[in-house]
């Protein structure tokens, strides 16, 4: 019998680990890796991406929408490269991701061989948490192992080299000898949590509090009840960072919804008002939308000991798991009798809404962005799953979405990439086939990556349970995020070289792939393209022919400028692109040199 190889093992490493899908594209750099992936059956299976950043995109969204560790393979030299943005996405949002990268032979190392590239130098602040290469079979166990449990553990993405030459090699075990380094797969569960003394602290400050904020990230995502408990102990308020989107459900009458740039008037006013600040695994990194230094005593929770402290000056940081801190916590709250803050972060919620209603009710030329969120927001299956990407529609995504116990939502929150919805709905389809997947993107970002990564979805949509994935463009030929940023920091109009787009029919190019293609030019016709979309049997393209100067809504306008600006629209009175400029440029240079995607 043929002696297993390096690649042999590596493939049933991960199988240990329970790695089902690793997405990837081929190259000569990890042929041994192939040819093992084929002796295999195809365990864990190699989703064929169109690049390979969509390839780490992909790893990406099934690390997200699954809690497990993705993993994504590429081939030396521009493979290797390629993967970049995606592993720094994965590094900035805080989630487990293995990169399994091939490289030279050995033997050609240093003489400026093909495709000879330094991955080391390359991978060394991406990969920081653990990078290494594999240059004898004895090391393997202990590096796959290690960059597993790294990534699990600090939640980052970690690499491992191979060079071609090596994956061929015979693997040896590594021997019950000197400089050999045995490894182990189990890895037990763990839920660490602070001391009593540092909860009896953190108790006396929030006990203390009449007016109490809450903010969540995706630290908080196994929570929601503990925090649900809290805040209703409290009469608290809670604001969600967007990558804690999820982690509550926004049908609670007192939760205000996203925070930042692209949050809402009452996750602002929350903010503005309290006295006190409980933060819940979230590292918003915008702190100017966080009460003003010395207005509010401040406990934060992270799992994470050296992200604590980061973003306000908390009187109390808790290091643990959120829900095991939270249970620990709780006991020692006292129930707040007066519920007059909390009534009040009601009302503010429920203006909003009727707010957000009357915009998304506004007509435009020739759909209204705002309206094809809305209608989607009524429509959303109790199990979708949701990618957004960066541009304006992460504003109608922010907004416009109200998500229920059980969905799950994500986007490039600290990165703010562009292209990552569609490649995050791929990986979201793979770690729950049996789920709806609904990305939301720009055009931009549509021509960027999407188009190309419709294919990787025509390609294996007959493999999922549940067929649905819906690709949902906003397309208003305008780089419309860009635009609006360019308006409130110049007050003039954008530079159109750099911001007008082409018209592509993507609903035809999704029908020449095999899928169905709906092209959206009236309001009318929204609902129905969306009710049609969830009602197919395989994947859709939605085609919307949106109005790009319908301008988003700053959060710290006040009512007043709000319904102002209402009144206006509904009017039809002015340019509606420079109905808002005013307002967005009086905080632009504080808010805007940063293009914000929200945070985790």
């Amino acid at each position: 019998m043929t002696k297993a190889t390096v690649g042999d093992h590596l493939l049933d490493r991960l199988r240990a680990w329970g790695v089902s899908h690793v997405s990837g594209y081929p190259g000569d750099g990890i042929s041994g890796l192939l040819a093992a992936w084929s002796r295999a059956d195809d365990d864990p299976r190699f989703i064929q991406a169109r690049h390979e950043e969509m390839a780490a995109f992909e790893a990406v969204g099934h690390a997200k929408f699954s809690g497990h560790v993705g993993v994504c393979v590429a081939t030396s030299g521009p493979g290797a490269i390629h993967l970049l943005n995606g592993l720094y996405d994965a590094k900035l949002d805080h989630v487990p991701v293995v990169a399994l990268v091939g490289q030279t032979d050995r033997s050609a190392m240093g003489g400026s061989y093909q495709q000879e590239v330094d991955l080391h130098s390359l991978f060394k602040d991406v990969a920081a948490s653990y990078l290494e290469t594999v240059n004898v079979p004895e090391q393997l166990p202990n590096v796959l192992d290690r960059a597993v449990r790294t990534a699990y553990a600090r939640r980052a993405p970690t690499a491992v080299i191979i060079p071609a030459d090596v994956q061929d090699l015979p693997y040896s075990a590594p021997e019950h000898a000197h400089k050999m380094v045995p490894s182990s797969l189990d890895v037990s569960g763990w839920a660490p949590v602070p001391d009593d003394a540092s909860l009896a602290r953190a108790a006396e400050v929030l006990n203390a509090g009449r007016r109490v904020a809450v903010l969540v990230g995706q630290g908080a995502a196994g929570a929601a009840r503990e925090v649900e408990e809290v805040a209703d102990l409290l009469g608290a308020g809670v604001a969600k960072a967007l990558l804690g989107k999820d982690a509550l459900s926004d049908e609670l009458p007192w939760v205000t919804g996203s925070i930042g740039l692209l949050g809402t008037r009452p996750s602002y006013e929350l903010m503005r008002d309290c006295d006190t600040l409980l933060t819940v695994g979230s590292n918003f990194p915008y702190s100017e939308f966080l009460p003003a230094y010395g207005q509010a005593r401040g406990v934060q929770i992270d799992i994470d000991a050296h992200m604590v402290g980061l973003r306000y000056p908390y009187e109390v940081n808790l290091v643990g798991d959120a829900a095991a801190t939270l249970r620990r916590l709780t006991p020692l709250l006292t129930r707040k009798e007066d519920r007059s803050w909390q009534h009040t972060v009601t009302e503010g919620v429920r203006r909003w809404r009727t707010v957000m209603e009357r915009r998304a009710a506004l007509s435009a030329d020739p759909v209204n962005p705002e309206h094809v969120a809305h209608v989607l927001d009524r429509l959303l299956p109790d199990d979708a799953m949701i990618s957004a990407d960066s541009g304006s529609v992460a504003n109608w995504y922010a907004r416009h979405l109200t998500l229920r116990r059980g969905m799950r939502a994500s986007l490039s929150g600290t990165l703010a990439t562009m292209g990552s919805a569609v490649p995050y709905a791929i990986g979201a389809k793979f770690a729950h086939p049996d789920r709806p997947a609904i990305a939301l993107v720009g055009d931009g970002a549509m021509q960027m990556n999407g188009m190309a990564e419709l294919i990787t979805a025509a390609k294996y949509a007959g493999e999922w349970t549940d067929p649905r994935l819906i690709v949902a463009v906003w397309n208003n030929q305008d780089l419309n995020q860009v635009s609006w940023e360019l308006r409130a920091m110049a007050g003039t109009a954008p530079f159109e070289a750099s911001q007008a787009l082409p018209d592509v029919p993507y609903a035809a190019f999704a029908r020449s792939l095999g899928m169905e293609g709906i092209r959206v030019n009236a309001p009318e016709d929204v609902e129905d393209a969306w009710r049609q979309a969830l009602g197919a049997d395989g994947p859709t393209v939605l085609d919307f022919r949106t109005d790009p100067d319908v301008p988003p809504i700053p959060p710290h306008s006040t009512w007043d400028q709000i319904e102002a600006t209402l009144s206006s629209l509904a009017r039809g009175d002015g340019d509606r692109r420079h109905l808002v400029v005013q307002g967005l440029k009086a905080k632009a240079q504080e808010l805007l040199p940063r293009r914000s995607g929200g945070g985790r």
